[in-house]
């Protein structure tokens, strides 16, 4: 069974509170000394009860500040909005279904997804913009053509910067399905490009070696012949390898359908945590 990533309808959300500040006033001292009125006019200004009117700015009226709290209001949500989309395009909530990583991850689990794992820049462009910079200011930004010239970029990652690196073994990643994009599918990377991936008598060889993998709830039952992890694309397992539709089935992942690596478990409350991927290790033949 595989484990499909769906997003919440509603996630858990943790109501903070503190404690509303009191306000102190603070009477003015009985023993105060006070000089008397010197005339019945001053004695009738001071002592009338009558309370000081509030001094307006210039200008300013009621009108006015309905204005000032309307743009104030405006500009709080859409700093609001600002920070919500930019968090958006950096992170992502999914919710684990199925049991295909079992024991790692369970059945309706909650994960954050760090979008930004597996950036790419593409350096074409700027290789094209470097190239209209005036010759001094390449050369006093260190990037003379002959530090940025690439070819043009494709779906292996070729004329592509990836600053945070390339999804590597043991990674547990989402994924746009192959078969169908609109599906996300959440598995543990086995192969990378260009290796040749074996699974013979319940084990994963990875170029004819043998791969140590603690992880898994148990060794396939299944076997599957020696085949090319082609330029660009990914052979992915689930960690319950019997109960998983994965790379075995249907091949690997092309990396533009990667969507990033998971990175921290919100819910439940047991399971609340980082996620750290553990590293396979190819041994002996």
């Amino acid at each position: 069974m595989d484990d499909e990533l769906s997003f919440p309808p509603s996630k858990p959300e943790l109501a903070s509170s503190r404690p509303a500040e009191q306000d102190h006033q603070f009477g003015q001292d009985s023993n105060e000394a006070r000089s008397f009125p010197s005339s019945l006019d001053e004695s009738e200004a001071l002592y009338s009860g009558e309370e000081p009117g509030e001094a307006l700015p210039a200008g300013e009226s009621a009108g006015d500040k309905a204005k000032t709290a309307l743009r104030e209001m405006a500009e709080t949500l859409f700093l609001a909005l600002l920070i919500f989309f930019t968090v958006r395009g950096a992170i992502q909530n999914f919710k684990v279904e199925g049991s295909s990583m079992e024991p790692a991850l369970h059945h309706g689990q909650y994960l954050l997804v760090n979008k930004l794992s597996y950036l790419g820049l593409n350096l074409h462009d700027l290789t094209a913009k470097v190239e209209r910079l005036p010759v001094t200011v390449a050369t006093r930004l260190g990037l003379g053509q002959e530090n940025v010239a690439l070819s043009e970029p494709s779906s292996n990652g070729e004329g592509v910067f990836f600053p945070f690196g390339l999804p590597d073994r043991g990674d547990i990643i989402v994924f746009r399905f192959p078969r169908d994009p609109s599906r996300d599918f959440i598995k543990r990377v086995v192969g990378l490009p260009g290796e040749q991936v074996e699974i013979r008598a319940g084990v994963v060889y990875i170029d004819g070696k043998k791969l140590n993998e603690p992880y898994i709830l148990e060794n396939p039952t299944y076997s599957r012949e020696s085949s090319l992890v082609p330029p660009g694309n990914y052979f992915v397992l689930g960690d319950n390898r019997n109960n998983s539709s994965d790379s075995h089935v249907w091949g690997s992942v092309p990396l533009e359908n990667i969507v990033g690596k998971t990175w921290f478990s919100y819910w439940p409350w047991k399971d609340v945590g980082p996620i750290s991927g553990t590293t396979a290790v190819a041994g002996e033949p």
